[in-house]
């Protein structure tokens, strides 16, 4: 009996015919010769381009902005520029289910302070969406804390002699960026990824008066406008006994006095602010958070105050007008007294 063939297999062969013409064919390309064309004389003459490391639309940079770490250092440092109030806090370990109880708790908390202000007929803008309280990596804060302090981006520039590159200080991008081809080293690039940055701050770590803070888990919360009476309802919420404000009732909140929400705040330490670039102990912390009315408050309070210091100085400056006046007037008297002596004798001897 004959072998059996497979039909898939007769069916994947190539025809000998068809195999030999193939081979042909390779050999003959294989055979034939690659002509590259000669370089012209300007391209033998011509230095080369140099090569960009940037895209057409990303300025040259010291540090990577591709790593993680150089988008934090931007964002950090956008956030100090932008956030007049910050306020920093020790976490000890919290747990996310932590973390998510105490940020419902402030964002209630912070949402009555508008609705507060709504009602009075004030015209101070809702803030509370924009309040947010997030974890720091401590050593790339300290260094933008450093950038946004002692580098100044128009000093640099004259002191190179060439323009500033347009980049905003804040987003770091611009609307109409030109496409760059010089290197990292250029001194025109100011930006807070650039190796001009990165020299002005070199030699000031550690001299910032938050550097001996930032030191272990560190959290901020960071409130875009100079609001004292957001800054009481937060502190209110997150460190009630430190800062010394009354915590809010189990009958007016209740979720706040739940056991998660209590312990993830026992972990959480006050521990200074920054209020527009000066910063703040734990006492002038607590005195910023105390200010009745919030900013309308304190103006009412310089205004009461410069109007009682003018009227003071106007009661010293008539009084001693009115000292004068007298003083004058009984030197006066004394003077013609002395002047009508001499006559009232000459009149009686006569």
């Amino acid at each position: 009996m004959p072998p059996r063939l497979r039909i898939s297999s007769l069916g994947h062969q190539i025809p000998r015919c068809q195999y030999e013409l193939q081979i042909v064919r390779s050999a003959s390309t294989a055979a034939a010769p690659v002509f590259t064309p000669a370089a012209s004389i300007e391209q033998m003459t011509r230095s080369p381009v140099p090569v960009s490391r940037s895209p057409p639309t990303q300025l040259p940079s010291h540090r990577n902005p591709e790593y993680r770490r150089s988008q934090l250092l931007r964002s950090y440092t956008s956030l100090l520029r932008t956030s007049p109030l910050i306020v920093l806090f020790q976490h000890n370990n919290l747990k996310s289910m932590e973390w998510a109880a105490i940020r419902r708790e402030l964002a209630n908390a912070l949402k009555k302070v508008d609705d507060k202000i709504a009602t009075e007929g004030r015209t101070a803008p809702a803030i509370a969406p924009y309040i947010k309280i997030q974890t720091i990596q401590t050593s790339i804060f300290e260094v933008a804390l450093r950038i946004v302090e002692y580098f100044k981006p128009t000093d640099a520039a004259l002191a190179s002699g060439q323009p500033p590159r347009a980049v905003d200080p804040v987003t770091q991008t611009s609307a109409e960026l030109p496409a760059v081809s010089g290197s990292k080293d250029d001194p025109a690039l100011t930006h807070d990824l650039s190796r001009t940055a990165h020299l002005a701050v070199k030699n000031t770590k550690g001299m910032h008066e938050l550097s001996p803070l930032l030191v272990g888990p560190v959290a901020i919360l960071s409130i875009p406008i100079v609001s004292p009476e957001h800054m009481k309802a937060a502190l209110s919420i997150l460190t009630p006994k430190e800062a010394g404000f009354p915590t809010p009732s189990r009958k007016a909140n209740p979720d706040y006095h739940d056991p998660i929400v209590q312990n993830g705040l026992r972990k959480i330490n006050l521990l200074a602010a920054r209020v527009d670039n000066q910063v703040f102990d734990i006492n002038q912390t607590k005195w910023v958070g105390s200010i009745e009315g919030g900013m309308d408050g304190l103006r009412s309070q310089l205004v009461t105050a410069l109007q009682s210091m003018s009227s003071s100085v106007a009661t010293t400056l008539e009084g001693a007008g009115k000292s004068l006046y007298f003083t004058m007037e009984s030197r006066r008297s004394v003077l013609e007294e002395e002047e009508k002596g001499p006559t009232g004798d000459k009149s009686e001897s006569s």
